[in-house]
């Protein structure tokens, strides 16, 4: 009898085609088209975006030629995926990932504030609070990581994303400096709604954070886990 030939896993970067990926966040859909790309086949990941299909096209118009590319390929897309709400999401609460992805997460744009006000700079933690709060039950028990794309210089650093993934159980595994290069084809998308389908400068500061959770953390997220198949 012939042994069934093994796959190839395929690289780029820190991601690979044996992986589960789940990308939230995502701008134009850019990036998640190059890991599929990279990979030959998207069978392993979900991609997903906050905004509508409909409010997509409109946003960010560069998405057409992604999202059918991300299709061909047989990538999952979903679409109006809260990252705070997202461990309910009644397609992704059955799954868990390997890696869980969010690229330069931001809150939006607010009239007459700039990136340095602390109230701005609050709502952002804010919505980086809630992704690692939902992110955290979303893993598989061994091995599962948390990558946030961030840049961290200032005043995007009075973030504090190592604080805010230590409030849900995360400590920081490793920060890798973000090339944008080392990704062909993504297009990084500005927050909010003004001039939403364009770039915005990455600076010479901008990482990649991986978090993995705390060993007792694990444990309580695959007792909770047992404890609600029982009672299921």
């Amino acid at each position: 009898m012939s042994r069934k030939k093994k796959k190839k896993v395929r690289w780029i970067e820190h991601y690979n085609s044996a992986q589960k990926i789940l990308l939230v966040g995502e701008g134009d859909f850019s990036f998640s088209a190059c890991l599929a790309r990279a990979f030959g086949s998207g069978r392993n990941m979900v991609a997903t975006s906050l905004h509508s299909k409909r409010l997509l096209a409109e946003k960010h118009w560069s998405s057409e030629e992604h999202l059918v590319e991300l299709e061909s390929l047989g990538c999952l897309v979903l679409h109006k995926v809260n990252v705070h709400k997202m461990s309910y999401h009644h397609t992704l609460k059955r799954k868990e990932f390997d890696v869980v992805v969010f690229n330069f997460p931001h809150a939006g744009h607010v009239s007459g504030y700039t990136e340095k006000d602390e109230d701005l700079i609050e709502m952002h933690k804010d919505l980086l609070r809630g992704f690692f709060k939902s992110a955290r039950g979303m893993l598989v028990e061994e091995g599962g990581e948390v990558h946030v794309t961030h840049r961290d210089d200032y005043p995007y650093n009075k973030w504090e994303l190592e604080v805010l993934g230590a409030e849900s159980g995360f400590c920081l595994k490793e920060k890798v400096r973000f090339e944008k290069r080392d990704y062909p084809g993504y297009h990084n998308k500005r927050g909010g709604d003004i001039n939403c389908n364009k770039t915005f400068p990455l600076g010479f500061e901008s990482f990649t954070f991986k978090f993995s959770l705390r060993m007792e953390n694990v444990l309580e997220i695959s007792c909770n886990r047992i404890r609600s198949m029982t009672l299921n």
